[in-house]
């Protein structure tokens, strides 16, 4: 199987779910593991090349209010419970200022669904605002914000079709859009860790207009808790999907994969309880990685790990796995610190980039969308 490799381009469609399968499930260890080790970092070589890139960004969690309950969630809070906070316009503002002087060319807004968050009644007019106001905070900062769980949102509470949503996000300054809310792809794994959240189907559909209106986004993947190598396989073969009919289009669709390991030390204590880890399995998500790099193969070149749930030592071993980038520096991060992650809330650019020189590769700082800077 490793002889032929995973080179989608060259595979038959019909083929590239039975050999995902089988990566997937096959026991890797010793050579076997290093073989498929070196295979993933020699396609990584190929597709992004040897330098590492990064991103110097600020993370903006505006406020942890939600009025779902997803069962590994320990960031959601109701409002006027212990911990709830919702940050004020002004708050954002001297945050997002902050940052433009730091010399962040990015803005990374997410948050919980807060029902309270309207302007003149409406959910997405709050939002307009927010992006207006970021805008003229930090001119020029690029603004990646709303998961599609959030977009969606927008679009039900103000009983909006999705296109017109983006349309208007768009025109207020929203620059590519974060593919987190996807957990995993997988109804069966839904329905026990988010059955309140969108669907797969729902953030798929909410995707395909992100792309079609000429959005960017990024892909993710939470794993480590109850999913199984065939809910991994259907969520990887979904973006292989998604990401041909964007590019068959002439769009940019996704820019990078991220893994996202399951942080369990505060997380509700039934899932925890399943799971029977705190904190996620380094090797097994190095071996996931590498899976991942084989499967994506050529229609997604830029693989990320999360320092903020490897740590910067984990997701540094990352990149001898299939990874090319080391995502953001983010200044501040609350949602997986707060489930318990020991990787910090930030990193500096000098960190960053001594991660990558340990290794012998090269590194640049890169935009959002992996351009060069000016």
């Amino acid at each position: 199987m490793l002889s032929q490799g995973l080179d989608a381009a060259a595979l038959e469609a019909a083929e590239l779910p039975r050999l995902a399968l089988a990566v997937l499930s096959r026991p890797w260890a010793g050579a076997d593991l290093e073989a498929l080790r070196q295979r993933a970092d020699a396609l990584r070589r190929q597709l992004a090349g040897e330098t590492v890139t990064y991103v110097v960004n600020r993370n903006l969690n505006m406020s942890n209010y939600c009025v779902k309950h997803c069962s590994f969630c320990a960031f959601r809070r109701d409002a006027g419970e212990p911990g709830a906070y919702w940050l004020q316009p002004e708050q954002l503002m001297q945050r997002a200022a902050e940052a433009h002087r730091e010399g962040a060319t990015e803005l990374c807004l997410q948050g919980g669904l807060n029902p309270e968050a309207r302007l003149h009644g409406s959910q997405l007019a709050y939002a307009e605002r927010m992006l207006i106001q970021l805008g003229e905070a930090a001119p020029g900062l690029h603004l990646h914000a709303f998961s599609p769980q959030e977009l969606l949102f927008f679009a039900e509470q103000d009983g909006l079709p999705l296109a017109t949503v983006l349309m208007r996000l768009r025109a207020a300054g929203l620059g590519s859009v974060p593919g987190t809310a996807a957990e995993v792809l997988s109804e069966r794994v839904r329905r026990q860790l988010c059955p309140e959240k969108l669907t797969a189907r729902q953030w798929v559909a909410v995707m395909l207009e992100v792309h079609q209106q000429g959005l960017a986004s990024t892909s993710t993947l939470m794993a480590g808790h109850i999913e199984a190598a065939a809910d991994i396989a259907a969520h990887l073969l979904t973006l292989v999907t998604l990401q041909s009919r964007a590019l068959a289009r002439g769009l940019t669709g996704f820019t990078e994969f991220v893994l996202l390991p399951f942080v369990g030390t505060a997380a509700p204590a039934p899932l925890r309880s399943r799971v029977g880890r705190d904190q996620p399995d380094l090797d097994a998500m190095l071996l996931l990685t590498a899976q991942a790099r084989l499967i994506l193969g050529p229609w997604i070149p830029h693989h990320q790990p999360s320092w903020v749930k490897l740590t910067l030592e984990g997701a540094q071993q990352a990149l001898r796995w299939g990874c090319n980038d080391l995502g953001g520096t983010l200044m501040e991060e609350h949602i997986t610190t707060m489930a318990g992650a020991r990787g910090g809330t930030a990193q500096t650019p000098a960190a960053l980039r001594s991660a990558a020189t340990h290794l012998g590769r090269p590194v640049r700082q890169r935009t959002t969308l992996y351009g060069a800077l000016a």
